[in-house]
């Protein structure tokens, strides 16, 4: 979970939240100024009584922005899209406000003041958005990291780094023990020296960390030369590790079963155990009481919109390998594997009804997977069950693939919300990288953090398999 935190929350993230709390509350304040007049300037208690209010506005419409993704940099990439992500955004904490303000309304500023106040916060967050990328790239990079090996995985992680421009992280180059790739182009930016000149090149570049893909040099690293920058205060690491820190997943094709048993993490303690179970027990329950309703309305659109039943049973692979029955609402046509027989899901799969599709996006089809939590066949949070026809075929293909069977499947998990579709044996290995990462890093705060991502994925129906 730590890892998980440093990854998402950076000093450039933390300290973009902050600032922009602050400008929304001063746009509230400005917007209460200018509606109900000058009478109130310099009025301490009248601005007193105002911060609650404020805080409201400023705590509901960044709720909004990091629903819009206005706080994932891979996403902001124009600025069109900032404004209009923006606007979405204020338009949605309108709606919030509106429902508060009925239920609540000694909680309300004062009559316009938030229409005021969105205006100026619209103009005021897109200078404070271009300021604050201007500066973070003229405080320039906090960590310069050399890259040794041009595996997948190294390649993956410049990548990741490239992109994430909030993390102050700069790759100075790759290294690489062929001589006659020197100066090749891997990513940005390429191949610039061997294993042999990685003590001058730390010095000459200023190098703060080396991180090492042993897949790659493996008994070709100048040990001796190595130790004595250590000494000096130059950083090693493995990729996996930092691949880890980064991305959120284990690299699987640079994975070492000795690193798995070294590595920190894989604690699984009793008291641990019983609360998440517990957990379970209570969510399931009051999830099926409460999605009753829902539930009705979801079985009649299904029977209404196609022949054949309700509900979909499926053998899946859980707990230690058992095999048990899950239970769904049937997005699929009733005849849908009678031809093929198991084969992959996909996206814009011609075998999903209409109503299946809606059902898939929202998730909706998975309430009764609910019971299967009660039961003890699943959790709510953990990687999602496989069907057995897969599970034998990709333990054979994909190294590690069975050590994602030591916790139970969930309803949701950490590959759920951060990849889509497994339609191929190079989307299940994807997944097994987050999948890993979840096992290695379980915790209840972490459960609890993949509960909230999910609830945003299904808002915003982006839902995956």
């Amino acid at each position: 979970m730590r890892l998980l935190f440093l990854r998402t929350l950076t000093w450039r993230l933390a300290a973009l939240i902050v600032c922009e709390g602050a400008v929304i509350l001063a746009c509230v304040y400005l917007g209460a100024f200018v509606r109900l007049g000058d009478g109130h300037l310099g009025d301490y208690a009248w601005a007193r009584g105002i911060l609650p209010k404020a805080l409201l506005v400023a705590a509901v419409t960044q709720m909004s922005m990091y629903f819009a993704d206005l706080y994932d940099f891979r996403i902001l990439t124009e600025r069109r899209e900032l404004f209009v992500r923006s606007v979405q955004a204020l338009g949605a904490t309108s709606l919030l406000l509106a429902g508060i303000y009925y239920w609540f309304p000694n909680l309300i500023v004062g009559r316009g003041v938030f229409v005021v106040a969105a205006i100026v916060i619209i103009a005021l967050l897109f200078g404070w958005r271009m300021a604050f990328e201007w500066t973070s790239r003229q405080v320039g990079p906090r960590e310069r990291i050399l890259l040794v090996g041009t595996s997948g995985g190294a390649v993956e992680l410049a990548r990741e780094l490239f992109e994430r421009h909030d993390l102050g992280v700069k790759i100075v180059g790759f290294i690489d023990p062929d001589p006659e790739r020197v100066g090749a182009p891997v990513l940005n930016p390429g191949v610039i020296g061997t294993v042999e000149d990685i003590p001058a090149i730390v010095r000459a570049r200023r190098v703060d960390r080396v991180v090492v893909s042993l897949s790659d040099a493996r008994g070709k690293l100048p040990m001796d030369k190595l130790l004595e920058m250590k000494l000096e205060g130059v950083t090693f690491d493995h990729l996996t590790s930092v691949y880890e820190q980064y991305t959120g997943k284990i690299a699987v094709d640079n994975l070492r079963p000795s690193w798995l048993i070294f590595s920190e993490g894989f604690k699984k303690s009793r008291v641990q155990t019983a609360l998440k179970r517990a957990i379970d027990i209570v969510g399931a329950g009051v999830g099926l009481i409460v999605a009753l309703p829902v539930m009705a309305a979801v079985a009649a659109a299904v029977k209404l919109s196609s022949g054949g039943g309700v509900m979909y049973h499926q053998a899946r692979v859980g707990l230690r390998g058992r095999v048990f029955t899950v239970h769904k609402f049937r997005s699929m046509r009733a005849d849908a594997e009678q031809q093929t027989g198991a084969v992959w899901a996909a996206p814009n799969d011609d075998r999903v009804t209409a109503v299946g599709r809606f059902l898939r996006r929202t998730r909706l089809d998975e309430l009764p997977q609910l019971w299967n939590v009660l039961l003890g066949d699943m959790s709510i949070v953990g990687p999602r069950p496989e069907r057995p026809e897969f599970v034998t075929t990709l333990t054979k293909q994909i190294p590690f693939y069975g050590q994602r069977h030591i916790v139970r499947p969930g309803l949701t998990g950490w590959a759920q919300v951060r990849y889509t579709y497994a339609a191929s044996v190079e989307h299940a290995m994807e997944k097994l990288q987050y999948d890993l990462f979840y096992i290695k890093n379980r915790s209840i705060a972490l459960d609890l953090f993949i509960a909230a991502k999910t609830v945003k994925t299904v808002l915003m129906q982006r839902g995956g398999q």
